[in-house]
């Protein structure tokens, strides 16, 4: 029969917390191993902006590799600025490697009243570029990479020109770069 003296007393079951997991008590360090919690991430004052993403083939004697080629510009609109390129089997994994690649290679030069200091020019590969200063107000007049790395960068008054036939757009984004760490940040 049914008697409180016969009743085993089971306790309820713990109610899952708000991630998910269940808790255990005081003490409950979320799940992690050696305690503590992660600490929060920081926000990022970098932009970026994909230049380039291609499917590569590597061949092997077992048949084809396929893997994700991706090209990627960083800046921080205040003077830094850098290029990235990594490949991964997918694109997430290829965008992350080439952002983390491009923070790694940041270029840092000075940006006086929007523009640069003075008439650049420079050559990568094959690849050749010239980059003038230009009045406040006239914009960026620059094609493609040479655009969006000088946007990036915290230009807003330039002209530009290729002076090459190459449309290699990796090349061109690494000549405007090696054009403007030309221009040395005073301290």
């Amino acid at each position: 029969m049914n008697t409180p003296e016969n009743k085993t007393h089971n306790p309820a079951p713990s109610a899952p917390n708000n991630r998910g997991r269940f808790s255990r008590g005081p003490g409950n360090n979320g799940g992690r191993k050696f305690g503590g919690s992660r600490p929060p991430r920081q926000e990022s004052d970098t932009d970026s902006k994909v230049l380039n993403i291609a499917r590569v083939t590597r061949v092997t004697g077992g048949g084809k590799r396929f893997s994700f080629r991706t090209t990627i510009v960083v800046g921080n609109g205040k003077g830094s600025v850098g290029v990235g390129v990594a490949q991964g089997v997918d694109v997430a994994q290829s965008m992350q490697k080439a952002t983390h690649d491009a923070k790694k290679h940041m270029v840092h030069f000075e940006v006086k009243d929007g523009t640069i200091a003075h008439e650049l020019q420079s050559k990568y590969k094959s690849a050749k570029v010239v980059l003038k200063p230009a009045a406040k107000g006239r914009g960026v007049k620059a094609g493609g990479p040479v655009r969006v790395v000088a946007r990036l960068a915290g230009i807003e008054n330039l002209t530009a020109k290729l002076l090459s036939r190459s449309t290699n757009k990796i090349n061109i984004a690494r000549a405007t770069i090696q054009a403007l760490a030309s221009l040395r940040k005073s301290k």
